[in-house]
């Protein structure tokens, strides 16, 4: 199950909105093949992992075992159901770490399966299963992206200083935040984060995608010279205003209500109008504290450095869980986790 993990991981960037997914067939103690959903629309884990065994191989499945971290897909969606492969193939055996939350499917797999005389053994390695695939659970649950806090703080709670741009963390926590930019579906900052620091909010350190830019500009005021509207990658615009930019490429404005519940309204569009399931909010500290308000959030990631800046901008407040704790050389990055989240 570890290694459908880690196979399931591998794909992290190119599979939203749907799960990772890992698959490894063993027989007698040997592995025959192994797969993971690669890319959306694309075939799944289990097709990919009967598809890497070879042809003269195939009589084998009939006393092997199949190991894959999320319950086979039971409905037909982009592809035809994984649950149907299994029985096709009279594999005997079948091992899940989670069920999926997915009401199409939602056991009805695994009690397809034990119709069929296969047996599965569930909630192996279960925890770490549901950690795996939060993105995945939470959406399905809370019937809204997954929204990941972004906190870069001195060691004396500050996030930068009014007016001004202050590069806060080192090199190695810069790194690590264009990885996150590679694996998340889009990514939010307020007004003021546009204005004064001027970020690209792209992936250039680290190989994957770029992330669609979200910025708030309720009066539609920000400079059409900031990287953001540069039209290099997707930027959606929310304001107050509907504004249409003469031949603009990568460039969207949606017309939203600003009040106390603007964050809400924006998970909202994000729901109904794209596939952004994993959203990345990197600042400011009102846009920040706005979600934590409304507890609209699932995860905070902490990066603090080792100086202190001594007045400033405070970093927002929240209760949370501490989930994981790494160091950074001299900065440390701390996971914090919503106490309400269900996984």
């Amino acid at each position: 199950m570890k290694r459908c993990f880690e196979l399931a991981q591998m794909a992290e960037a190119t599979v939203s909105p749907n799960p990772m997914v890992g698959c490894v067939v063993v027989y007698q103690n040997k592995i025959l093949g192994e797969g993971m959903h690669q890319q959306y629309g694309d075939a799944h884990a289990e097709v990919h992992a009967i598809r890497s065994i070879p042809k003269d191989q195939h009589h084998l499945l009939a006393a092997a075992t199949l190991y894959v971290n999320l319950e086979p897909c039971f409905h037909f969606g982009n592809t035809p159901p994984c649950v149907d492969l299994v029985l096709k193939h009279k594999i005997p055996v079948v091992v899940i770490s989670c069920t999926d939350p997915d009401p199409r499917v939602s056991g009805k797999s695994i009690k397809k399966l034990r119709a069929h005389g296969v047996t599965v053994i569930e909630k192996v390695l279960e925890k770490e299963g549901k950690w795996l695939n939060r993105y995945f659970f939470q959406s399905i649950i809370k019937k809204r992206p997954y929204v990941i806090l972004k906190i870069a703080q001195s060691l004396d709670g500050y996030i930068g200083k009014e007016g001004q741009t202050v590069w806060i963390t080192n090199p190695i926590a810069k790194r690590l935040a264009h990885k996150w930019r590679a694996n998340i579906d889009a990514i939010l900052v307020g007004t003021n984060t546009a204005k004064i620091d001027d970020p690209s909010l792209t992936n250039r350190l680290w190989d994957g995608q770029s992330p669609t830019r979200l910025v708030l500009d309720r009066q539609v005021k920000l400079s059409n010279n900031l990287k953001l509207f540069n039209q290099k990658e997707l930027t959606i615009c929310f304001s107050e205003k509907e504004k249409l930019p003469a031949d603009a490429k990568n460039l969207k404005f949606v017309s939203l209500p600003f009040d106390e519940n603007l964050p809400r309204a924006i998970l909202d569009y994000l729901k109904n109008n794209t596939r952004v399931q994993r959203l990345l909010i990197e600042g400011g500290a009102y846009t920040i504290q706005s979600f934590i308000d409304l507890d609209l959030w699932d995860e905070i990631r902490i990066l603090t450095a080792d100086h202190i800046l001594g007045s400033g901008i405070k970093a927002p407040t929240f209760n949370g869980i501490p989930k994981h704790t790494f160091s950074l050389k001299n900065n440390k990055y701390q996971i914090i986790t919503n106490p309400r989240n269900l996984s």
